[in-house]
């Protein structure tokens, strides 16, 4: 009996079948393996670098990235705070020094005691007269700037008064106060410029209302600075002379110095203005140490006794 007859190749077709479905499935697979959050995406272990490789790197560990670079520390002030008992000098005296960049004040404890201004507070007159002049539109005559010159330099008292009634006497200590922020000073009793009342600390802020240019405006600022580096004469003394020769002529003064019959008592003030820093010294000396160059000698031995030994 003949078996049935097979047609050709009739055996290959569940073959092909069977690799369809095995393709069909592959792209099945990847197609789960693209889909966001399926179990059977690659992890981050597994995927390649842009090379094809697999990538070896661990981990970026946050404290190991680079950090910005600090800012620079401010250079040190060239006075340092220490107890001056060792000094040898009478009567009454006291110091401060303020750091222009941070405002920062140091000094003596009791730097916010007052004294006597005399021919220190002129820097504040002359400074009053030029913003006054340039808030109301005006511009000083050359006689009149070549009075400012003589009162700051020369410390020329019968004009130094002149200007004092045209600011308006004591409103312009009182504007003084104000504008500068003291904390400590007081307009005189009877009024007058040379009686004003000033601590060495307040004494250091008018420096920096001077600096800055609160006290005489934008327009005569620098003007006033550069006379105070011209102060000559006698009432060149104290703190810039505790610096280089080459070092003063760079920093702006302005002193004061009286003899109070009254109190039997000289009164030496010095105010200076440096690169960064402002300072303030003043002295109240019986009769008996002998005049003003007692004062005016110990302002400089105070600053000289501060400064930071040279490197």
């Amino acid at each position: 009996m003949a078996g049935t007859r097979r047609r050709p190749g009739s055996h290959r077709r569940p073959l092909a079948f069977s690799a369809v479905a095995v393709a069909l499935a592959g792209l099945l697979v990847l197609s789960f393996r693209l889909v966001p959050g399926s179990p059977l995406q690659p992890t981050a272990a597994t995927r390649t670098n842009v090379g094809g490789e697999r990538s070896t790197a661990k981990p970026t560990d946050r404290n190991a990235r680079p950090r910005p670079a600090p800012s620079p520390s401010l250079e040190p002030l060239p006075f340092q705070a220490q107890d001056l008992d060792d000094l040898d000098l009478k009567g009454w005296y006291a110091w401060s020094v303020l750091d222009k960049r941070t405002g920062k004040i140091i000094g003596s404890a009791n730097m916010g005691e007052t004294s006597t201004t005399a021919s220190l507070i002129k820097s504040w007159v002359v400074a009053d007269y030029l913003r006054r002049s340039a808030e109301s539109g005006k511009t000083p005559s050359d006689a009149k700037l070549a009075d400012a010159t003589m009162i700051i330099r020369d410390s020329d008292n019968t004009r130094a008064q002149e200007f004092y009634k045209s600011v308006g006497g004591a409103n312009s200590i009182k504007r003084l106060i104000t504008m500068c922020g003291l904390t400590d000073s007081k307009v005189a009793d009877d009024g007058g410029w040379s009686r004003t009342l000033l601590s060495p600390r307040d004494t250091a802020r008018l420096g920096l209302c001077i600096d800055d240019g609160r006290a005489a405006g934008p327009k005569w600022t620098k003007w006033l600075l550069n006379e105070m580096r011209l102060v000559r004469g006698s009432g060149d003394f104290g703190i810039r002379k505790a610096f280089p020769a080459a070092e003063r002529k760079k920093i702006a003064i302005k002193n004061g110095w009286i003899d109070r019959q009254e109190e039997k008592e000289y009164h030496v003030n010095c105010l200076a203005v440096g690169d960064t820093w402002t300072m303030g010294v003043m002295v109240r000396s019986p009769f008996s140490l002998g005049g003003w160059e007692y004062g005016m000698n110990a302002c400089e031995k105070i600053t000289e006794a501060l400064l930071r030994p040279a490197t």
